[in-house]
């Protein structure tokens, strides 16, 4: 999906690999054409077209190291330099000229992804001017023209790459930024629920230990006492225990409409369209909150185990259907995972049904049915 830095990568990388593509060919069309007319001999051709691809093949490999950091220069880099060199001296000799200076070019924008800025720029000043003085001087052709294109190609290349390379880390951060900020927030949450549990608890069980400990004294001096101290211990468990299911049920029990909404935000976040057509005006409390759980946890499985790409969930008469396009491998007719376990024992101990499919028309449906 959109949002997956991994998927962004790739996009921006296939996007480079077919730019080479198309460059390998174009060069490809040129050597064919200067030794179909006779202009350079099949030896010749042969030697420009093993050095040009060459370095073209090394192209996507460097990218690949240079994306996620900026690592030393590697053997890689310095054979993918040797080819492009290797490939401006020999084409020029040809007259096949206007394309094998940018070689030289293709180079230094790899280059650039490994080198600091001041360093990309003293060798692609180094690199114009002797590659301008070279074809001139073997190729016959104005100085000036050469100078000036391989300028605008020692700039646009270059810059070109580090900003494929800067809206890929961009990307990235973002998305770390995202889950960053998602683990904080589970994370404060953990701590405030402790801390409720604590203020409900402390107080009620450091009481209940006192009153046990009185309660084991007087037992043997007077039982009446005793017995009396033990059922306020009795008294204090239940109040503590309703306390605490009342602040559990807190957290428990969730907000359909919410829910909906909020897979809706995830899903469209993500890249994937949601539709949500859902009927629940007849519907229970008892029966909101558990289609409640199941829209949490279907919307999770979808943004954690799918591609999906569209999303449709519809609920009618106490009955939730959620279907996606993005099943990944083999589905399983019934709940796969601990949310989707832990779900489908929830919905049998309140009488419904849970179940899970792939269907024939290539999706993945989550189907919920509790009594309305």
């Amino acid at each position: 999906m959109a949002t997956r830095p991994e998927t962004a990568k790739k996009i921006l990388l296939y996007w480079m690999d077919a730019t080479f593509a198309v460059m390998g060919f174009m060069l490809s069309m040129l050597v064919l054409t200067s030794a179909g007319e006779g202009r350079i001999s099949v030896a010749h051709a042969v030697a420009i077209e093993v050095c040009a691809l060459a370095a073209l093949a090394f192209l996507p490999l460097i990218l690949r190291d240079a994306y996620d950091d900026r690592p030393r220069p590697t053997a890689k880099l310095v054979a993918c330099g040797l080819f492009s060199a290797s490939a401006v001296a020999l084409a020029p000799s040809s007259g096949a000229t206007g394309s094998w200076e940018m070689a030289g070019c293709f180079f230094l924008s790899a280059l650039a992804l490994y080198v600091p800025l001041w360093a990309t720029v003293c060798v692609g000043a180094a690199l114009v001017a002797l590659t301008t003085f070279y074809v001139s001087a073997v190729g016959d052709q104005p100085w000036l023209t050469l100078v000036l294109s391989l300028t605008v190609s020692a700039v646009l290349l270059p810059g070109t790459m580090k900003l494929w390379r800067w809206l890929w880390w961009t990307l990235r951060e973002a998305y770390d930024s995202r889950e960053a900020k998602a683990t904080l927030a589970v994370s404060n949450e953990r701590l405030r629920f402790a801390r409720d549990l604590h203020d409900l608890l402390g107080h009620s069980l450091s009481v209940l230990t006192l009153k046990s400990e009185l309660a084991a004294k007087l037992a043997t001096i007077d039982a009446g006492k005793a017995a009396a101290e033990m059922a306020d211990v009795r008294r204090l468990a239940a109040e503590s225990l309703a306390e605490v299911q009342v602040a559990v049920d807190g957290y428990r029990v969730l907000d359909l409409d919410e829910e909906l909404a909020g897979v809706r935000a995830a899903l469209e976040a993500a890249g994937a369209r949601c539709v949500i057509e859902a009927r629940t005006d007849d519907l229970s409390p008892a029966a909101r909150t558990l289609l409640a759980w199941a829209v949490r946890e279907g919307g999770t499985n979808v943004l954690k185990h799918s591609t999906a790409t569209r999303c449709a969930i519809v609920i009618d008469g106490g009955v939730l259907e959620m279907r996606n396009d993005g099943v990944r491998g083999p589905a399983t007719s019934g709940p796969d995972g601990s949310g989707l376990r832990g779900l489908a024992e929830r919905m049998s101990a309140a009488g419904g049904s849970f179940t899970t499919a792939a269907t024939p028309s290539g999706e993945f449906l989550l189907r919920a049915a509790v009594s309305a």
